[in-house]
């Protein structure tokens, strides 16, 4: 029998998470990472099969946004979730900076999703300039507290695609519940290792929960050392290994993984269950850069 996925603790909500999320962006978006088709009838049972496999082996935090393919993969995620949307842990998204925008498709969400709330309500954002922080302050804020106060959304969180000011603002409000960030092994510096320092590290210490996005660098590791490395590369699970260094990370809350079928959703929660390639790393360990002289002292 195959094992379940372990679980954490997302931050303050206190909500026990699967460390392994299921990231929609490859459900809803055409073509992303692979030849996809979302609206197609093929497509659809497989994802299908996908999510509900995911369900079986203790998968329940599942991320969507109105981003992916206009909403596609939020449909997606509904009609796949119908009957168990109490087993999940939902989040979604809203590009919306304004207070009505982000209402109406707070709306939109909901019907897509078929159910009436979310336990995440982020707002999809990147880099965060000044302006777009203040107007986030001023108009975005009062209306997110608004639909949690109603019921709408249990949890507020953000996404963003790396550390800066604006960040490193939205965070020390200690408006949003959880962050959403940009961290795999190429892209460490939102948990930088070496000078103990970075959004993640700064969210973490506010309590947030913590949700990485692009864990396997979307492709992109992959394709360099399989172009580098051809021959000597040939069976190693590169998809494996990206995911195990996240895992590796304490801080980390949720790993999210876009997932479209149900082989790779084994293979991600043998992994987390330790039955994959790859052992827990040790991160500090790794990035130590002394080593002790003969004779000497470390």
């Amino acid at each position: 029998m195959a094992a379940d996925a372990r679980t954490r603790v997302l931050g303050r909500t206190g909500l026990t998470v699967s460390e392994v999320g299921f990231g929609g962006a490859p459900a809803g978006i055409p073509h992303y990472l692979g030849v996809w088709d979302p609206a197609g009838a093929g497509e659809e049972r497989t994802l299908t099969e996908a999510i509900r496999r995911a369900v079986d082996l203790g998968i329940n935090y599942f991320d969507t946004a109105p981003g992916y393919g206009q909403g596609a993969g939020e449909t997606l995620f509904g009609r796949a979730l119908a009957g168990r949307r109490d087993r999940v842990i939902l989040a979604t998204k809203t590009p919306a900076r304004d207070g009505p925008g982000i209402r109406r498709g707070m709306e939109e969400s909901l019907r897509r999703l078929g159910t009436d709330r979310v336990d995440v309500l982020q707002l999809h954002g990147g880099w965060y300039p000044p302006e777009e922080v203040r107007r986030i302050l001023d108009e975005a804020l009062p209306t997110l507290a608004a639909l949690r106060d109603e019921g709408k959304a249990r949890f507020l969180g953000f996404t963003a695609e790396g550390p800066s000011g604006g960040v490193s603002e939205l965070i020390a409000t200690d408006a949003f519940d959880l962050i959403q960030v940009r961290y795999n092994v190429l892209y460490q510096h939102t948990c930088d290792f070496i000078h103990e320092a970075g959004v993640i590290r700064e969210a973490e210490a506010r309590g947030m929960g913590v949700v990485t996005m692009r864990s396997l660098t979307s492709g992109v590791f992959q394709k360099l050392m399989r172009e580098a490395f051809p021959r000597e590369l040939e069976g190693v699970d590169l998809d494996g290994f990206c995911l195990a260094y996240v895992l590796s990370n304490p801080l980390v809350d949720v790993a999210l993984v876009g997932m479209r079928r149900r082989e790779e959703v084994e293979a991600n929660v043998a992994l987390s269950a330790g039955g994959g390639s790859f052992p827990r790393f040790d991160l500090p360990a790794l990035h130590h850069r002394f080593v002790t002289p003969p004779g000497g002292d470390p």
